[in-house]
């Protein structure tokens, strides 16, 4: 399922950089202005992640956009600031939230975004194989077929594993008894 952002900025700078950012993600994005905040949080419901550029007091911006999160119903913020509102900078307590400075590169900004949309992904991605519509979770021995759980024994588990994760190989019966028996 495709994931939703607001980003909320009022320079051009920071708009450029995440449109990159957020165009190599493939997620969809509603963009606005500080102005249109709370009208981009009613358009766009069921949104997964706010990036919010804060402008004057930090203090006072940031609380006032979790407010916002928080009577919505959903709360996961980015928050981008100065080196020099960092000082006064409380991280929001009852949103998930991060931040990132403005001149932060922008690899630096993929990785937070997608820490923030997909926590512990990078992990369990890499114990997950997935061949059309089945997936086959390694770490946890499950298998399920279009979001259904599929019930193998451990050698039809084991045997199914073993050739997801060598495709287009052939083996012969031998060769598959010394692998997974």
């Amino acid at each position: 399922m495709k994931k939703s952002v607001i980003f909320v900025a009022d320079s051009l700078d920071n708009a450029h950089k995440f449109q990159q950012v957020l165009s190599a993600l493939d997620v969809e994005v509603a963009a606005g202005s500080s102005l249109q905040f709370k009208n981009l949080l009613v358009k766009h419901p069921g949104y997964d992640l706010v990036i919010y550029e804060v402008r004057g007091d930090v203090s006072a911006g940031v609380s006032a956009a979790e407010d916002m999160l928080v009577a919505d119903g959903n709360g996961t913020m980015l928050v981008i600031l100065s080196e020099e509102q960092l000082a006064t900078f409380t991280p929001p307590a009852r949103v998930r939230s991060d931040f990132v400075m403005r001149n932060a590169s922008a690899a630096e900004c993929t990785m937070r975004v997608r820490q923030l949309l997909w926590p512990g992904s990078e992990e369990a991605a890499a114990q997950c194989v997935t061949v059309d519509a089945m997936t086959i979770n390694l770490a946890t021995y499950q298998v399920e077929v279009a979001g259904e759980p599929l019930d193998l024994t451990y050698l039809e588990y084991a045997l199914l594993a073993f050739l997801a994760t060598h495709p287009g190989r052939t083996y012969s019966r031998d060769a598959l008894l010394r692998h997974v028996w």
